[in-house]
């Protein structure tokens, strides 16, 4: 197993240069309706921190008066000062927290809203790309970056800026000598930062891209965990798994140097101008040009900007983090999502479901490659059911991936009672239209809900006889019936029942036209045979194209289309099709020694005897067909 999924290697490479500023004002549209709570936290927190700043105030004050004065009462008073200014700056740091706390989960709650909103907007090809851990990191670790970056890093750059300059004008109105000196750090200081913003910003990026590879890698192996056990992969598994979590370690290694760098740097230069601030007071202490007093103001003040400065490498490293995650969140949002708009229809109106030169070719296949469909022309008439039949790998399950606009045809069109599919509102052609996979997929919710999906207005009549109908009654024995939670994938269901439910699903809302892909290939030979029998009836009142395989399946129709290398090479009825296509005989019968006689060219008689052969087989009998395969 690879340790980087080849469908994001795109998203893992370093991005190219950009501003971290610039992503994270992309935030201002979510940021907006919570403003007003935001600003006013800041403000608060400056004020609290300007509050810090007055203790050193009160400080001279005592050492110059009531220290130097042996005032006691002068000193308790102080103190008094102090305790009252230290619960003003802790109360006003929790009011802070309390006016961030309520907006930001909001804001957070909403971004996760609009991406899973606009991930079921997406078409096909976006999902078939990327996987399904990096859109989960992007969900889930990426927005709680966001949330820390708004809730701290965001307030606290503006607010330690500002306390540093206060700071700095307290000091500098004092003495400012010593002021001068403990600016003299400021310029290189500001190179370092720059350097590791750059810096960091790539590794930040390679991280979080590697925890997506990651949580692709967990999930895939809870959901194929039956797949693992019985290949016994599970060594194989947690090898890959080991890869990628000692990629990701050395990465998450190389930013805590990057941190450590930084942040050795940052503390340094203040201690190192604090120590010769401490000097140079102390002389002109001594010498009489500076108060004690003053000379404490100096040292508390510079203690107390002490943190404001050394913050500043984790809050910008939190600042890149959050610029990466505001970039992998826009990276999703800013794909585009299936058209809203409609065509103009044009044409001749024709009843039924038509297939008119329509091509289709993957976006991601080579330009010198052929079209997984070509000019494919096919009329299945109102209420008629036509059975799409060909080999593993000939555009079956691709031609009806496009009648509910799953993927968009590259070339010419498709028409519902000869309204052209383009022309409908997605909504409209969805609720036309209902399909069945070949696999079935359900989700973590009751065996109702999972029918129901299919029909947002289905009475619990439709719902019993959607059931009746796919031979579901296995439902009625479930622990609660039709409330039972199936669980994830329904898993906890044999793949014949989930297949049931799945057709159940597609017929629940009695659809105009009907698109099922091999719907009873996981069925048993005499469950099949029931659900055949009352499919008849549902296919009796709607227009279908049913994907089939097996001989049985294709009785069900009332004419069959073969198709073969991505076109319809011959038409007609079952019987018809036996008689004249060579090839239809092979995939119905499944004998290659025929097949391979049969596209003999240069024995012309070889393939009338094979032709003849697969008719004379009897396939019509369902009994024989079944027992064949």
């Amino acid at each position: 197993m690879p340790t980087t999924p080849a469908a994001t290697e795109a998203a893992t490479a370093d991005p190219p240069e950009r501003s971290a500023v610039r992503s994270l004002l992309r935030l201002w549209p979510y940021v907006r309706p919570v403003r007003t709570r935001l600003f006013s936290a800041a403000f608060v927190a400056i004020v609290a921190s300007c509050v810090g700043l007055v203790i050193p105030l009160v400080l001279k004050w005592m050492v110059d008066g009531p220290v130097a004065d042996r005032d006691p009462g002068g000193v308790w008073l102080g103190a008094l000062y102090l305790l009252l200014l230290g619960l003003v700056e802790a109360g006003l740091f929790g009011l802070r927290r309390w006016l961030v706390a309520r907006p930001l989960a909001n804001v957070e709650a909403s971004m996760r809203a609009d991406l899973f909103r606009h991930l079921q907007r997406l078409p096909i090809a976006f999902h078939d790309k990327w996987a399904s851990g990096q859109l989960l990191s992007r969900g889930t670790t990426d927005l709680m970056l966001l949330r820390m970056f708004l809730a701290f890093p965001l307030t606290f750059l503006l607010v330690n800026g500002v306390t540093i300059l206060v700071g700095m004008i307290i000091l500098l109105a004092q003495e400012w000598t010593l002021g001068l000196v403990l600016l003299a750090p400021v310029v290189p200081m500001v190179i370092v930062c720059s350097l590791f913003e750059r810096r960091y910003a790539a590794v930040a990026r390679r991280a979080q891209d590697q925890v997506g590879d990651l949580t692709t890698v967990v999930e895939e192996s809870v959901l194929g965990v039956r797949i693992i056990k019985g290949f016994g992969r599970h060594r194989s598994q947690a090898r890959a798994f080991a890869d990628l979590a000692r990629t990701l370690r050395g990465t998450e290694l190389g930013k805590a140097r990057l941190l450590a760098a930084i942040w050795a740097v940052i503390v340094l230069l203040p201690e190192l101008t604090i120590g010769a601030a401490l000097v140079l007071g102390t002389v002109q202490v001594a010498d009489g040009g500076l108060s004690a007093g003053t000379l404490v103001l100096f040292l508390s003040t510079a203690l107390a900007l002490r943190w404001p400065v050394e913050s500043i490498g984790f809050l910008l490293a939190m600042s890149q983090e959050a610029a990466t995650a505001t970039e992998r969140y826009f990276e999703v949002l800013d794909a585009e999502p299936e058209s809203s708009e409609v065509a103009a229809s044009t044409g001749a109106p024709g009843a039924g479901l038509r297939f008119e030169g329509v091509e289709f070719r993957y976006p991601d296949a080579a330009p010198d490659t052929a079209p997984a469909l070509d000019g494919i022309d096919l009329h299945i008439r109102p209420g008629e059911t036509m059975a799409l039949v060909g080999a593993t790998g000939s555009g079956k399950t691709t031609l009806t991936a496009l009648v509910p606009r799953l993927h968009e045809p590259t070339g010419g069109r498709i028409t519902l009672d000869g309204e052209d599919i383009t022309a409908m509102p997605r909504e409209r052609l969805r609720e036309l239209v209902a399909v069945a996979f070949e696999e079935p997929t359900l989700f973590s919710a009751s065996v109702g809900d999972n029918v129901l999906m299919g029909a947002e207005h289905a009475t619990a009549d439709d719902l019993r006889r959607a059931l009746a109908v796919a031979q579901a009654d296995f439902v009625h024995r479930l622990p609660h019936g039709v409330d039972t939670q199936v669980g994830e994938q329904g898993l906890s269901l044999s793949g014949g029942q989930r297949q049931r439910l799945a057709l159940a699903r597609a017929v629940v809302g009695r659809p105009r036209f009907l698109v099922l892909d091999d719907p009873l290939s996981a069925l048993d030979v005499h469950t099949e045979a029931l659900v055949e029998a009352a499919l008849r009836e549902v296919l009796a009142e709607t227009t279908a194209l049913v994907v089939a395989h097996r001989p049985s399946t294709v009785l069900l129709a009332d004419r069959v289309a073969l198709l073969s290398g991505g076109r319809i090479t011959a038409v007609g009825t079952h019987q018809e099709l036996l008689r004249d296509s060579a090839e239809y005989a092979w995939l119905m019968s499944g004998d290659e020694e025929a097949h391979d006689t049969a596209y003999d060219e240069a024995d012309e008689a070889a393939y009338d005897e094979a032709d003849e052969a697969a008719y004379a087989a009897g396939l019509d009998d369902l009994t024989y067909a079944k027992e064949d395969r």
